[in-house]
C-alpha cells in the first residue's frame, strides 16, 4: 500500500502534475483518472492532486489546455471521419458557398477545388499545431531549467545542513570533554584540600630538631 504523503507539494511534484493531466485531456480522458494516476506516482490522494491542480497548477497551463483540447478535438474528428468524408464536407460547404451566390459549377472543379482547399486548410492547422506545440516546448524546457537550478540549490544546502550539523557534532564533543575535564580537576582540587588538612606538620625547634605539631 503506498504511502500518502502530507509534506508541501514540490516543483517536480507540480510538473508530473500538469504533464499527465495535459495528456489525458489530450487524450480525452477525464480529470479525475489523471488524478489518480498522479497520486499513484507521487504518494498522494486523487482528492489532493484535483486541489492542487485547480488550486494552482491549472493558472499556470491555460495555453497548454487550450492547446490539448484542440488536439483532442482535431483527435476526435479524424477518428470519427476519414479523409474522404472531411474533404465531402468542405465540398458541400464550397457548394452552398456558390449555390448562395448563385455561381455555376461542375462535379469535376467542385472535387479538385474541395481538395485543394482542404489540404491547404490542413496545411494551415497543422502549421499552427506546430508553432503551438514549439511554443509549448520552449516553455517546457523554461520550466525544466528552472526545476535543474532548484535541485541544484537545494543539494548545495543539503551540503551546508549536514556541514553545520557535522561542526555540531563536533564542537559539542569538545564541549563535554572540556566538562569533564573541568569536574575532574575540580574534584582533584577538593581531594588535595583534604589531604592537607590531614597532612602531619612539624617544627624546627631551637636546637635544630624537628618535632611534630599536633
Amino acid at each position: 500500500m503506498t504511502a500518502i504523503r502530507q509534506d508541501a507539494w514540490t516543483a517536480d511534484d507540480d510538473l508530473i502534475l500538469a504533464e499527465v493531466t495535459l495528456r489525458h485531456i489530450r487524450e480525452g480522458s477525464t480529470q479525475l483518472a489523471a488524478f489518480e494516476e498522479v497520486g499513484e506516482r507521487i504518494g498522494r490522494t486523487s482528492a489532493a492532486c484535483g486541489f492542487r491542480w485547480n488550486s494552482f497548477v491549472r493558472k499556470k497551463y491555460e495555453t497548454a489546455i487550450q492547446l490539448a483540447k484542440t488536439q483532442r478535438q482535431k483527435r476526435n474528428y479524424v477518428k470519427k471521419h476519414p479523409i474522404g468524408v472531411q474533404v465531402a464536407s468542405i465540398a458541400l460547404e464550397d457548394a452552398e458557398l456558390l449555390a448562395g451566390k448563385n455561381e455555376t459549377f461542375t462535379e469535376e472543379s467542385l472535387s479538385i477545388d474541395s481538395v485543394i482547399r482542404f489540404l491547404r486548410q490542413w496545411r494551415s492547422n497543422y502549421q499552427d499545431l506546430a508553432r503551438q506545440v514549439k511554443q509549448l516546448e520552449r516553455e517546457l524546457y523554461d520550466k525544466e531549467e528552472k526545476l535543474a537550478k532548484i535541485s541544484k540549490e537545494k543539494e548545495y544546502l543539503s551540503k551546508q545542513v549536514n556541514e553545520v550539523q557535522t561542526d555540531y557534532r563536533t564542537v559539542n564533543d569538545d564541549y563535554k570533554a572540556l566538562i569533564q575535564i573541568m569536574d575532574r580537576a575540580r574534584r582533584l582540587a577538593i581531594l588535595s584540600d583534604d589531604d592537607d588538612d590531614n597532612k602531619t606538620r612539624f617544627r624546627m625547634d631551637a636546637n635544630g630538631n624537628l618535632e611534630r605539631i599536633e
